[in-house]
């Protein structure tokens, strides 16, 4: 082998490795990274408008969100198109309390949080199957997670009269707590009471 051909080896390994490491990187950042907080917002509200019938009339809603500082649940005007049926108007109120707040107030949930199903019994139980992104950077404590969960809850029985108890699912199952605090193993009724009178 010659001098030239062994410096230019002696490049092109380097530079090879160099091109492996980057293309790993870029490879995982692109196809295995956990999506952005924006995108999940975003994909949030977009799923929300997509459930709304383009002749639907928009009509007031109230979320409730959480006030860490209180321990009670701030109320949020909106108004949204809500979609005809009952299991449609769910996923709406809770894709907007995971877009989350406009006015200032804390997040209910995260805005990774993706919901999978909502199924809806004719005595009023509403059963909603969070994926386990649910978990991620949920409120911390027993009194900050079940606040957290009644915002869910009041906010769906406030805005819609079907809605009687909720049952909190992740990933198709029953799970204790989501972050070793708040009891999901039974259902949780509204309690549109503690709501605050902040606007």
């Amino acid at each position: 082998m010659s001098k030239r051909s062994l410096i230019l080896l002696l490049l092109a390994v380097p530079a090879l490795i160099a091109g492996g490491f980057y293309l790993r990187r870029l490879v995982r950042r692109n196809f295995f990274q956990i999506r952005t907080k924006p995108e999940g917002e975003i994909t949030a509200q977009l799923r929300q408008e997509a459930l709304a019938p383009e002749s639907a009339a928009k009509v007031a809603v109230t979320l409730y969100f959480p006030d860490f500082d209180t321990g009670k649940l701030d109320p949020e005007a909106r108004v949204m198109a809500l979609a005809s049926n009952n299991e449609d108007r769910i996923r709406q109120i809770v894709l907007a309390l995971i877009e989350g707040p406009q006015a200032g107030h804390a997040r209910a949930l995260p805005p990774s949080t993706a919901l999978r199903a909502v199924f809806l019994t004719a005595s009023g139980d509403a059963y909603l199957d969070f994926s386990n992104t649910i978990r991620e950077d949920f409120p911390v404590g027993i009194s900050s997670e079940t606040l957290s969960l009644y915002s869910v809850v009041d906010s769906l029985a406030a805005n819609i009269p079907a809605v009687k108890r909720v049952k909190i699912l992740v990933e198709g199952q029953q799970v204790n707590t989501l972050d070793g605090h708040a009891d999901l193993t039974g259902f949780y009724v509204p309690n549109l009471p503690q709501a605050s009178a902040s606007p």
